[in-house]
């Protein structure tokens, strides 16, 4: 086990992405515009006291490896668990070294990313998550269709993140050429990749395995809004 991993969210919220975020030395947020995530120093303590400060009423927030009560104050949206997945594979091979169809994503594009990850729910997306790494595009007709990225990040490790194809272009192999794109990328840097799946989509779980990545852990997740 590693405790920069184990507690991701915290050390990239707190290290890497400090600048992106606001919060105190026990709990931290991404900023407004960013993708809505916490993380605890503590997750056996969630301060949660300590960041309500920070925001606004019926703002809706994911969090990760703490269950329990939930204090007074916030709401219980939804609670589930995911797979945080550590790549295990090769250097992915250099399909396409000129990357033709590929496309970087930039605060230009905010508005079109943000519009394809609400229609798809990759995950918790902001109008600003562009700003956290490197993205990549896939575009038809002027439209976005596929993308994937780069989000939390702590340590040598690298989070890809924003995976989605919209459903009109699915079954292309979009957004596993996007994806492996990334992961030679970050391998190539010294990084180390991993990613976050929903335990219940097995198909995706499936994907992500036999593309090369494993099980590291699985841990609770929840959706809370601060009344």
């Amino acid at each position: 086990m590693n405790p920069i991993l184990d507690n991701i969210l915290w050390h990239a919220l707190s290290g890497p992405h400090a600048k992106y975020s606001v919060g105190t030395d026990s709990v931290r947020r991404y900023a407004p515009g960013f993708s809505p995530i916490i993380g605890f120093a503590d997750m056996a303590q969630p301060d949660l006291a300590a960041i309500k400060p920070f925001c606004n009423a019926g703002e809706h927030f994911y969090c990760a490896g703490w269950t329990g009560v939930v204090p007074a104050g916030w709401r219980l949206e939804a609670e589930s668990s995911m797979f945080r997945m550590l790549w295990a594979g090769d250097v992915p091979a250099d399909d396409a070294p000129d990357e033709t169809g590929l496309v970087p994503l930039s605060a230009g594009h905010a508005e079109a990313a943000l519009a394809l990850a609400t229609l798809t729910n990759p995950g918790p997306f902001g109008l600003r998550t562009l700003e956290l790494g490197e993205y990549l595009g896939c575009f038809d007709d002027g439209q976005l269709v596929a993308m994937a990225g780069e989000r939390m990040q702590a340590d040598r490790f690298h989070e890809i993140s924003g995976v989605c194809t919209h459903p009109d272009f699915q079954a292309r192999g979009l957004a596993k050429r996007l994806t492996l794109t990334m992961i030679r990328r970050q391998v190539l840097r010294g990084e180390t990749p991993f990613l976050h799946v929903m335990s219940a989509n097995a198909a995706a779980h499936g994907m992500y395995q036999r593309m090369g990545f494993e099980d590291y852990l699985e841990v609770p997740v929840r959706v809370i809004a601060r009344l």
